[in-house]
């Protein structure tokens, strides 16, 4: 196993619902139990009880950790979303893009519209990465 491949098995999957609730987190900064509930359930009715379960489960899993000195407890993310997205994304090409960056980037411009600004960060990636490469 490469480091890179190493790399990219130390940070674990979330499932659909785990990364619901990380990316409440993630925009919060911090939050408690019920406030994640009240994002969560605002866009699909979801149980108080089953999100405080989903989120003792991903502390086990080492996705939240948890502030148990105060009452409410406070959950934040134990990987930057960043990092979490570029472990995901590095699953997903391999997986599904043959490790083909190119394919993986046309099927999602494909797929959805993309702003003009979008476009122009896009571009400037682009020459960034043609200019480091000359």
């Amino acid at each position: 196993m490469t480091k890179n491949q190493a790399k990219k098995c130390s940070v674990k999957k979330p499932t659909d619902a785990e990364l619901a609730i990380l990316g409440v987190i993630w925009d919060l900064g911090s939050a408690t139990v019920r406030q994640v509930h009240e994002v969560l359930n605002a866009q699909q009715e979801t149980g108080q009880t089953t999100v405080l379960k989903l989120m003792q489960i991903m502390v086990e899993k080492g996705l939240l950790t948890k502030d148990a000195s105060v009452r409410p407890q406070v959950f934040t993310a134990a990987i930057p979303r960043q990092q979490t997205q570029k472990a995901m994304l590095g699953h997903l090409l391999d997986g599904a893009f043959s490790g083909s960056p190119g394919n993986l980037v046309l099927q999602a411009l494909s797929m959805r519209e993309t702003s003009a600004e979008e476009l122009a960060q896009i571009r400037k990636m682009l020459d960034d990465l043609d200019g480091g490469a000359s």
